[in-house]
């Protein structure tokens, strides 16, 4: 079982933050913060898209200059005035440039993609406080997440960007052996054994970036730990980064779907993709560690003795103690008040004669009455007794002490005794 396993993730979480509650569902409540939170989205989208652009402007160029290279050299051979070859053997030409330049670019990419990991840690930061707190979003918090899980993000963003280079190189290598007249056998089953790597290298590292983001271990600690968590919910995570992905998957069709794309990871595609994975990642945390972390308690408890426990329970009462005397007296909670909702309150109508007037003053009389009898009845009770005896206490505390009239030291014990 996954929750046996990870029990180095417990109680070492990394938030400056407070978690709320969720009243509904998680993803009610992800869906109700996209809506409620559109304007923080986006620029959460904007500043991820910064960094983001060393890496779309290395293959833009790439693509230029691919497409460039048909204007310099002969692809065809037979462009001659009578079918003459133009050039002996151009066989392969196009694949070797294309290699060539997939080769420089992509590894350029490489270092571009360590770039990218500052707007990817501080993005799932922002995502994951933003669904933990129902709305709380700040640009210093995006950067504060960048500052805490950037060499976090950035082992796994580096790794997949090296298994893709080697990816697409080995698909490179696959298209010139054929393009010359080589065996195509070995060169399609390596490419495709590379793809699948690739997808799989991707979904380890999407794990290993939650991991790093929301919980402060070391590296050995974190491979470890997403290995286990992803076995433990391997359809689940399949599914969530289908429907995460749905930005980028509208890029493959090209055409109109290629600019809607381009249109929604412009405005909070990336915001989109880290908000779906960073909420169904903090479910499986809750699923497998917060439990393991309340039945940890629970054992503690149970290995202590009734006098451990006694004594426990009178810190806590301590605690509660100074929080009420910080929060000074009140009369609200210093007496008792009757409840009067189900108490008939006479009123004026809006026209009234002086019997009115005199009717509605003997009943307000008559429920001032019974409040004043209702706090006699009650003002004895333990929990007004126990909380003006506190005050009265301090106050004593602060009295002269003595004929040399100093005043007596104030500490937690003559204050909560």
């Amino acid at each position: 079982m996954a929750d046996s396993r990870v029990k180095a993730l417990e109680g070492n979480e990394i938030s400056d933050y407070a978690r709320t509650v969720l009243p509904k569902g998680r993803w009610s409540e992800t869906w109700n913060v996209f809506k409620s939170n559109f304007s923080k989205i986006i620029i959460n989208n904007l500043f991820t898209l910064l960094f983001f652009i060393p890496l779309i402007v290395i293959v833009y160029i790439r693509g230029l200059y691919v497409s460039s290279l048909s204007n310099y050299y002969p692809f065809s051979s037979n462009i001659g005035p009578v079918g003459l070859p133009a050039m002996p053997n151009v066989s392969g030409l196009a694949e070797s440039l294309n290699m060539t330049a997939d080769m420089m670019f992509y590894s350029l990419a490489i270092v571009a993609g360590l770039i990218a990991a500052i707007g990817v840690a501080g993005a799932c930061y922002s995502m994951k406080k933003l669904v933990n707190t129902q709305g709380e979003f700040t640009i210093r918090g995006y950067f504060r997440g960048v500052r805490k899980c950037y060499l976090n993000v950035a082992f796994p963003v580096a790794l997949f960007m090296i298994v893709f280079f080697g990816t697409v190189m080995v698909s490179d290598w696959k298209d010139l052996t054929i393009a010359t007249g080589g065996s195509s056998a070995w060169p399609v089953a390596a490419t495709v054994l590379m793809i699948i790597l690739c997808v799989l290298v991707g979904i380890i590292c999407m794990w290993f970036i939650a991991v790093g983001v929301s919980y402060k271990v070391g590296p050995w600690q974190t491979i470890k730990n997403s290995f286990v968590l992803l076995v433990g919910s391997v359809v689940q995570t399949l599914f969530i980064l289908a429907l995460a992905f749905i930005p980028v998957w509208l890029l493959i069709p090209g055409g109109l779907w290629q600019v809607i794309a381009l249109l929604l990871l412009l405005v909070f595609g990336f915001s989109y993709i880290f908000l779906v994975w960073m909420s169904f990642t903090q479910w499986v945390f809750d699923m497998y560690i917060t439990p393991s972390l309340e039945a940890q308690k629970e054992r503690e408890r149970a290995k202590k003795t009734e006098k451990q426990l006694a004594e426990e329970k009178e810190e806590e009462e301590k605690r509660i103690a100074r929080e009420i005397l910080a929060a000074g007296k009140s009369e609200l909670v210093g007496r008792p008040i009757m409840p009067i909702d189900g108490e008939p309150v006479p009123a004026l109508k809006k026209s009234f004669s002086r019997a009115d007037v005199a009717g509605v003053a003997e009943g307000r009389k008559a429920l001032e009455g019974r409040i004043a009898a209702y706090e006699e009845a009650h003002k004895n009770d333990a929990r007004y007794v126990e909380y003006n005896k506190l005050f009265a206490e301090r106050e004593k505390a602060l009295t002269d002490d003595g004929k040399k009239k100093k005043k007596k030291k104030i500490s937690a014990d003559n204050l909560l005794r």
